[in-house]
């Protein structure tokens, strides 16, 4: 990652006739290791054009696959069928049974009311309010709107290392023989 953020840095650097850092940290890397840390992580990213006063709505927002996730969605007849989501995407499989296949274990629409609820919530400065009901999703994972809102603007700040609930955690510390325990404290606040 070093050599690839230097080479983009220079190539910007000399473009812009400018010096200094083109990334605005060192590269992070965390593991998802459960359900609930990659709807957090998604919504996260999703969100980020928004956040930064990019797009005014999720489908708006270029270069995020809630885009074309919701354009896909809004053209197919059944949009929770995995045969008419993105292909070059994971899709989205529905709720968790056996045998479960490969995907999303939850529905796209459901991903995709979260990430406009999420957006109406994290806008200061637009008029919105938080719709009567939470979310199915958020039922379904056992996730507070307090913790989750947390996540979905804080999740680099929040997270460092793995990311999941606190039994996923201790499960993957003992798969890669690791010692400590980094992130133990907000994995199990949030999730």
């Amino acid at each position: 990652m070093r050599r690839l953020n230097e080479t983009i840095a220079r190539q910007a650097n000399v473009e812009d006739q400018c010096t200094g850092r083109f990334w605005e940290g060192r590269f992070k890397s965390q593991a998802l290791l459960d359900e609930k840390a990659l709807a957090a992580c998604m919504a996260y990213v999703d969100l980020n054009p928004i956040r930064a006063n990019m797009a005014k709505t999720p489908e708006t927002s270029d270069h995020t696959s809630v885009k074309h996730r919701s354009k896909k969605a809004k053209a197919a007849q059944n949009p929770n069928h995995p045969k008419q989501q993105v292909k070059a995407l994971m899709p989205f499989v529905g709720n968790p049974r056996q045998p479960m296949p490969d995907g999303l274990p939850f529905r796209l629409t459901d991903y995709l009311e979260l990430v406009d609820w999420t957006g109406r919530i994290i806008r200061k400065n637009k008029r919105g309010a938080m719709h009567k009901s939470i979310p199915p999703v958020l039922d379904r994972l056992g996730i507070s709107v307090e913790n989750w809102m947390t996540m979905a603007n804080e999740f680099e700040q929040t997270f460092k290392g793995f990311v999941g609930s606190s039994e996923s955690l201790t499960k993957n510390i003992e798969c890669f023989n690791l010692e400590r325990r980094v992130g133990l404290s907000s994995c199990k606040r949030y999730l």
